[in-house]
């Protein structure tokens, strides 16, 4: 049997197939408390609450652990008989994160969703603080774990956006989908309040384009959507406004990645950006682990799951990994990319050996020559690829 395995601002959940909580051991409601063990759990430490659940797991019929940490997947495989699978993004976990706030007073942690709403972002902030303060050892590794914080940090922002979406839309809920960006949305119900302040008008002085405004203007004249009254209002944009301030927080996070890896990985900094930079140091684990690998590893780093299931099943490599972030990459038609990821890559190698042995700056010209050669790939190969009876004949 396969469980899977969801850390969370209350505890730790072991799943089954069905989303059913399985086994469970809970934090407690100390914010810094539960803090130091997600960041713990995130660098791969096992907590004494994940050992607890591995035993009882351990002990039922189950035998596969799904996790999405892979550090974590192979601490688990050492301390207990479970097969542990790294799977990122599964609609299991996705499903029960959305539900945690229901679940949180179903298990009477607290009395209603908003007291879970305002402890996970507290600790969400404070887990924030902690990845961005404490002393690692290198510059690089602050990068490394601030990233994970806004990792962090864009998971809650996006549960929280789903949450005042769904509130607001007791009272105007044409808007959900007439505005798609969350901070757009949850700026509007901040500064206008109630749907009778959605004036064509009132719109264009937020920013919203003259088009738009009218079509958002008149959905709030016709809505069919309740009355709110001013103390429930006033909450919901208190609400909003702390949302406003963790994305705020979020934005300060990035500013500070930027600064830290044009300090310590300039080069690569330089080609492919801080943030991105940031991401392949994480995965790799340091920027020394990342200099000493050779460009292909480098090319599919963050693909693992999609490599281990073609070597396995025999089915087409990945072309690309988180480096598919690149403008070039994702921008370019499919029959490219794979040609591109292949020169960035090359590229990346050398940066990131040149910023980890103190080699000279390089990183212009790394980055003139990946642009050069990504014009060379998109004229070579404009047109995709001839298949079947046509690419016999092209030969």
């Amino acid at each position: 049997m396969k469980a899977y395995l969801v850390e969370s601002p209350i505890g730790i959940f072991a799943l089954d197939s069905k989303g059913k909580i399985v086994e469970k051991v809970l934090f407690g409601k100390e914010k810094e408390a539960v803090a130091a063990k997600l960041d713990k759990l995130r660098s791969a430490e096992l907590v004494e609450e994940l050992s607890d659940v591995l035993e009882k797991l351990s002990k039922d019929r189950f035998r596969t652990l799904v996790v999405e940490n892979e550090g974590l997947a192979r601490k688990i495989e050492e301390k207990v008989s479970l097969e542990a699978v790294v799977e990122r993004g599964s609609k299991i976990v996705q499903r029960f994160r959305t539900k945690l706030p229901s679940i949180a007073v179903d298990l009477r942690i607290f009395k209603t969703e908003e007291d879970f709403n305002n402890f996970a972002r507290e600790v969400t902030i404070q887990l924030a603080k902690t990845a961005v303060s404490l002393a690692v050892g290198r510059r690089d590794l602050y990068a490394v774990q601030t990233v994970r914080a806004i990792d962090d940090l864009d998971k809650m922002l996006n549960l929280f956006a789903g949450r005042i979406r769904e509130w607001y839309g007791l009272h105007f809920p044409e808007l959900d989908r007439l505005v798609e960006k969350h901070e757009t949305y949850v700026r509007l119900v901040t500064d206008l309040g109630k749907r009778e302040s959605f004036t064509k008008s009132g719109l264009i002085k937020e920013g919203i384009p003259e088009d738009r405004a009218g079509m958002i203007g008149e959905a709030a004249k016709s809505s069919m959507g309740a009355d709110i009254g001013d103390e429930d209002l006033e909450w919901l944009k208190s609400f909003c406004t702390d949302w406003l301030e963790l994305l705020k927080f979020r934005g300060k996070a990035e500013g500070y990645v930027e600064k830290v890896m044009n300090e310590v990985a300039a080069n690569m900094s330089s080609l492919v950006g801080p943030v991105l930079s940031a991401r392949l140091i994480s995965i790799a684990g340091s920027l020394e682990n990342l200099a000493k690998m050779p460009a292909s590893t480098v090319q599919v780093l963050g693909a693992e799951k999609a490599l281990f299931r073609s070597l396995k099943t025999g089915a087409r490599p990945p072309k690309h990994g988180v480096i598919f972030q690149y403008g070039a990459i994702h921008q370019s038609p499919r029959w490219q990319r794979g040609k591109i990821a292949r020169a960035l890559s090359g590229k990346l190698a050398i940066a990131s050996r040149l910023d980890y042995f103190g080699g000279e700056f390089k990183g212009d010209a790394l980055r003139q020559e990946v642009e050069k050669k990504v014009k060379e790939i998109s004229e070579k190969y404009e047109a995709p690829p001839a298949r079947g009876r046509h690419a016999e004949r092209s030969r």
